[in-house]
């Protein structure tokens, strides 16, 4: 105590004292319940909806199903040592996870503890997992692009900072290898890359970290892992999790990319944990709330107006489709919550169209709004271009010879379609792209063998470096191509061209 505190200070200090040795409240409950990582808990009548419970055994879990006698907590906890009978503590808390510079760097569970064997994660500030997404008045328009570094996305689809994009498809055709490209091109970009597995073998998910490692920028990376032998509970908070992890970098100004590896998994989670709750279900045994889990989640991803510090969070979300089935309860259900999708076709997968993705159904609501204008203006008739070659391919495998213009036109498609092909963790900047796309607009593959095309390709990023350095540095600088580095660009791609040409002769 201060030697000049006053008399009501020391008659304060006294009355704690003397309350802290007295009696106290407490929330106290008991286990009528357990299995499969669910317990139905009695006595706990002030609890309120994600509510940390604590058992006696020191595990922990939270309040799914408040009903008047029984409240249906999922733990986060292995539940081998919770029993029928055991005490059940209310602490008055909701789920919260620690948010800040920290955790950049870190490999993390969904309750922000470390996975990664490094030094405990001291974050200044706790937030909790279920956060109101910001309201029309705070947002602004979606306009600023998010380079993926995936030619067929960055031209046909393009992704803006605040936007919502799902991908989709089947098992195995190229989900997550698309979403950890995206998050692989943001190493020289200002945006934080939040990366969340949810139901993952770890196999895969120690794939997307050792690329991200490899070839990404890691420093700026928070991965959190929610694996298929995670309790059903750490699995469920773990999207909201990420996404208030990413909330806190939005709401300084900056830049987040938060990618969802997959809510197909976390619906089933969620059927899970309402069938073991005893919530009444419905289509496909999902419960009535399935959608609103989903919306209330993605609507959080927004671009903030300059009144709130002008802020973005993209998220990118994976679903899971079974034999290519976009009209199954959770594919639509997402669909209709993003603003747009990117569809992986298997067919075009085990062809080698890698990345498989099916142009025709695969949509971005946002549009050529927030596309880097340099590019839009590369692009032109790219995908127009595309489509009627897809629908010409189909008619001359019925046979006969195609006419002069027609055969033109199916030799500049497939061109196209051999830029597109791409190969994984290897992220194009906005230059290479944009030559690639002024290579096949202006013609000049059509003289190239289709065979030569992937060498082209290939070669063309360190023939720029050293040919068109000025260039490469005026697109990276202005976002424009001017007269002079378009010519720049296009006599290296020539020199490229005929230099792999004349190659493929004397071969």
């Amino acid at each position: 105590m201060p030697p000049d505190a006053p008399d009501w200070f020391a008659a304060a200090q006294d009355a704690v004292r003397i309350a802290a040795l007295g009696p106290r409240s407490e929330h106290r409950g008991r286990v009528e319940e357990i299995g499969d990582g669910v317990a139905m808990i009695s006595g706990l009548r002030d609890v309120r909806l994600d509510e940390v419970l604590q058992f006696e055994g020191g595990q922990f879990g939270f309040a799914r199903v408040l009903d008047p006698d029984l409240i249906g907590c999922v733990l986060l906890d292995a539940a081998t040592e919770v029993e029928a009978g055991d005490a059940v503590f209310g602490t008055g808390e909701v789920v919260s996870v620690p948010v800040g510079e920290a955790l950049l760097g870190r490999i993390v569970d969904p309750l922000g503890r470390p996975l990664d064997g490094k030094r405990p994660i001291e974050a200044g500030d706790r937030w909790p997992i279920e956060r109101p997404a910001p309201s029309i008045i705070e947002r602004d328009l979606v306009t600023e692009p998010v380079q993926t570094g995936t030619l067929v996305m960055d031209t046909l689809f393009a992704l803006g900072r605040g936007q919502r994009e799902l991908i989709v498809g089947d098992h195995s055709t190229g989900k997550t290898t698309l979403a950890v490209d995206a998050l692989i091109a943001q190493r020289d970009s200002d945006m934080i890359c939040v990366y969340v597995a949810v139901g993952q073998k770890t196999s895969s998910v120690r794939r997307a970290i050792d690329a991200l490692e490899a070839q990404g920028n890691f420093s700026r990376c928070i991965v959190m892992v929610a694996g298929s032998a995670s309790a059903p509970g750490l699995q469920w908070i773990a999207p909201y999790a990420g996404i208030t992890m990413a909330e806190y970098f939005r709401d300084k100004g900056q830049h987040a990319l938060v990618v969802i590896d997959d809510l197909s998994k976390h619906a089933a989670t969620h059927r899970e944990i309402a069938l073991l709750t005893r919530q009444s279900p419905g289509r496909e045994a999902y419960p009535g709330d399935v959608f609103y889990i989903h919306a209330r989640l993605l609507e959080r991803a927004a671009k903030l107006s300059e009144a709130r510090g002008g802020g973005s969070l993209t998220a990118l979300p994976i679903a899971e489709t079974d034999a290519g089935n976009l009209s199954a309860f959770i594919p639509t259900n997402l669909i209709s919550i993003t603003d747009g999708q990117i569809v992986l076709n298997a067919d075009l997968f085990h062809q080698g169209q890698k990345p498989a993705v099916d142009v025709g159904q695969s949509v971005s609501r946002v549009g050529g709004k927030t596309q880097a204008t340099v590019l839009r203006e590369a692009a032109g008739t790219l995908r127009l271009d595309y489509a009627q070659f897809l629908e010409l391919e189909v008619f001359t495998r019925f046979g006969g010879l195609p006419e002069g213009r027609v055969r033109e036109q199916l030799k500049r498609g497939e061109r196209i379609r051999a830029i597109l092909r791409q190969r994984q963790n290897a992220p194009l900047r906005l230059a290479d792209e944009v030559a690639l796309l002024l290579a096949v607009q202006t013609g000049l593959l059509d003289a190239l063998p289709l065979e030569a095309v992937a060498a082209f390709r290939t070669q063309l990023p360190s023939a720029l470096d050293r040919d068109a350095a000025d260039a490469l540095r005026a697109i990276a600088e202005t976002g424009g191509l001017d007269a002079e580095a378009r010519a720049a660009l296009m006599a290296t791609m020539t020199r490229l061209s005929k230099l792999l040409g004349d190659a493929e002769t004397a071969t």
